[in-house]
């Protein structure tokens, strides 16, 4: 089947005023599906600027049909799930005729799906990223929570996480039912191999810099046993700022190597610091499938990173090297091993992304899934 559906991208997390990158990976997944089909996005979000007590955005960005809803911040929680159903409402009368609702985060806009599907008879899908429903964070969901999540996942058509890492996690967790795993999305166009290298050896992460998660400052404890190593090198961590960790800076006393912090910056100049580096390093304590292990494959940059959540799902052997969790002397030992060593698969690696993360390979899958929903539910 081709033939063209309306799909209805319901999204906990999407880039907006507040969050401009918030969820820009759902944002891509909406892209892929929109080569194919009609894609309408509503989502909704606190404003705490906000002085009125709701505002309605509406735009069309790359080619989808953005609706945004701005909700007064409030304290108490049974007044802003009073605030965020009234703007639902809103914003849903505006949208018809849709096929299929693709929810994006199961809780809680998950519920809203269930709401049409049990008042329209639409189906509807599952995207899920979040990295919570790992052990042990979540010992941090709530009973009312996993109750609701229940509910919504047997009455989806499936329940697409970025990996089979995830989808044990959900399932542990009693979440039973039809799973089928949807990578996250690379702008294949954009994240191409270049001839282009620096001199030095350069060293690159981008995240957002959260320490708990992504473990700077053991990557930087690192880059000070490199030093003393090997010298000079660049080292480059992108996403933010260095504020919490200048006084850890001022204790290891860099001398040779050059040690960068860079706030976030657009894909387009992202894509730039990627075909240079040597090699990209990724040293999380937890992960899902993160956008930017495989982007380094797309531009052909070999990967070190950490064995965790789905990554290892991904990683062909001769892209890199994964390693075990808060290992600093593994991940010493693996980068002195690549100040000698020549990328000469870029190519491959390239043609790997395409073959797996590009829009295209995305949005077909994600046409399949919602065909047979359809089939399915008639």
């Amino acid at each position: 089947m081709n033939k063209q559906l309306h799909i209805l991208f319901l999204c906990g997390w999407y880039p907006s005023r507040v969050l401009p990158t918030n969820g820009d990976f759902i944002q891509r997944h909406a892209e892929a599906v929109a080569l194919k089909h009609k894609v309408t996005v509503l989502h909704i979000i606190t404003d705490e600027n906000l002085a009125i007590k709701k505002q309605v955005e509406f735009a069309k960005i790359n080619n989808i049909e953005t609706y945004i809803g701005y909700v007064k911040k409030t304290k108490n929680p049974f007044l802003k799930w009073k605030r965020f159903i009234s703007m639902f409402s809103e914003l849903s009368s505006k949208i018809s005729d849709f096929n299929v609702i693709h929810v994006n985060t199961l809780f809680p806009f998950g519920l809203f799906a269930l709401y049409l599907k049990l008042t329209k008879n639409s189906p509807y899908i599952i995207s899920e990223h979040w990295t919570g429903y790992h052990f042990p964070q979540s010992k941090n969901i709530g009973i009312m929570q996993k109750m609701l999540s229940k509910m919504i996942v047997k009455n989806a058509s499936f329940v697409c996480p970025v990996s089979d890492n995830l989808a044990d996690s959900m399932q542990q967790l009693g979440f039973k039912g039809n799973y089928v795993k949807v990578p996250n999305v690379v702008d294949t166009e954009l994240f191409v191999p270049s001839k282009k290298s620096n001199s030095i050896f350069t060293i690159i992460h981008i995240s957002s810099l959260i320490d708990a998660h992504k473990n700077i400052s053991g990557m930087l404890e690192v880059a000070k046993k490199l030093e003393e190593k090997i010298g000079d090198f660049n080292w480059k961590f992108i996403g933010g700022t260095e504020d919490q960790y200048k006084n850890q800076l001022k204790k290891l006393d860099f001398r040779k190597a050059k040690i960068e912090f860079i706030n976030h910056i657009p894909q387009q100049e992202m894509v730039n610091h990627l075909q240079s580096a040597s090699v990209f390093v990724l040293f999380s304590n937890y992960e899902n499938l993160p956008c930017v292990v495989l982007e380094a494959f797309s531009c052909g940059i070999p990967v070190i990173s950490t064995h965790v959540g789905g990554i290892s799902e991904y990683f062909p052997d001769d892209f890199g090297t994964l390693i075990e969790p808060k290992n600093e002397h593994e991940l010493l030992e693996k980068l002195i091993n690549y100040t000698t060593k020549t990328i000469d698969n870029k190519d491959k690696m390239h043609t790997y992304a395409i073959q797996n993360f590009s829009k295209k390979a995305i949005g077909n899958a994600f046409s399949e899934l919602y065909y047979t929903s359809l089939k399915n539910n008639s």
